[in-house]
């Protein structure tokens, strides 16, 4: 991924349909399910490492660590580290986190309330 060094406010950078734009990068960055279903549980309140893990069903290690590093970068999640022996790591929605968790929300109510409807869509198309 190549990375904008800096903003210059252009309207270009907010464009999600130009390539080169930091919105569309931004965009790329937490539109995947393990980056939502990360905002989505810690959404409930901070959260270690593991408990994170033990919540989102499914995601390795590696992703988890990968997911949570693009969405602290994005400021969207903050790590505090305790200092202890050993460390304790904790994590924690920031204001913009909480601000797309809404939306995060949003999707999945639209997924509970369709998915009846997607589910039979699925049917009809795979017979």
């Amino acid at each position: 991924m190549v990375t904008k060094q800096l903003n210059d406010g252009s309207p270009d950078e907010a464009d999600l349909t130009r390539a080169d734009s930091l919105a569309r990068e931004i965009f790329s960055d937490v539109a995947n399910k393990w980056a939502l279903l990360i905002i989505e549980v810690l959404g409930d309140g901070t959260l270690r490492f593991g408990e994170v893990r033990n919540k989102v069903e499914g995601i390795s290690h590696k992703m988890l660590t990968q997911n949570l590093r693009m969405l602290e970068r994005n400021g969207l999640v903050e790590r505090n580290v305790h200092p202890t022996v050993p460390p304790r790591v904790e994590y924690t929605l920031t204001e913009p986190g909480q601000a797309l968790r809404a939306t995060v929300d949003g999707m999945c109510d639209w997924t509970h309330r369709y998915f009846g409807h997607i589910e039979a869509s699925r049917h009809r198309f795979d017979a």
